[in-house]
């Protein structure tokens, strides 16, 4: 019984970790402003950022890279963004290569350390969504029983929907098996 026990455990184990790995290559490293980097946008162009960061999807443990010459990027808050003022940043990077990693749902407001800049475009405004979602396949369709037979109802998950089940409740699950195969 207890060999069975740690069997199971291993099992476990590697899911939970299997589980883990699927949401580290989730996440996504995107370069501010692609091949041309953080930069004063042309005139005209005041939109440049933002449009971008509409194109994109942020998750949670997602990063932006700023690259950029002779400015800075500010991380502000919605005032400070909206009016371009530097005078209070949250964080103020100017190494020329900055990461920042998105840590929590919700708006990050990003721009300039230039106000001049900023008033021209320089700013940045993101959303980010909770965690990256394991993918998995669709569930399949069931067909409609056939008229007069009466038949149980099938799951609406497939197997991978049972998996992803599994995984969300593994530390749990690995915390009982913990308590049960090794004795007080």
């Amino acid at each position: 019984m207890a060999s069975l026990s740690v069997l199971l455990f291993g099992c476990l184990v590697i899911l939970a970790a299997t589980n883990n790995l699927a949401m580290v290559e989730g996440m996504k490293e995107f370069k501010v402003g692609g091949t041309e980097g953080w930069r004063e946008p042309p005139q005209n162009n005041t939109s440049m950022y933002n449009d971008w960061a509409m194109r994109k999807r942020f998750h949670i443990g997602d990063s932006l890279v700023f690259k950029y010459k002779n400015d800075s990027v500010l991380v502000v808050d919605k005032f400070s963004y909206y009016h371009c003022n530097t005078s209070n940043p949250i964080l103020a990077l100017n190494n020329g290569n900055s990461t920042i990693m998105l840590d929590r749902p919700g708006p990050f407001y990003f721009m300039s350390g230039d106000p001049i800049h900023c008033r021209n475009g320089q700013r940045l405004l993101v959303e980010v969504m909770s965690q990256h979602p394991i993918h998995h396949s669709p569930p399949s369709v069931a067909s409609p029983p056939e008229s007069g037979s009466i038949s149980p109802a099938l799951s609406p998950l497939s197997s991978s929907g049972a998996f992803a089940t599994a995984t969300m409740f593994s530390p749990m699950v690995i915390a009982f098996v913990a308590a049960v195969v090794v004795p007080a």
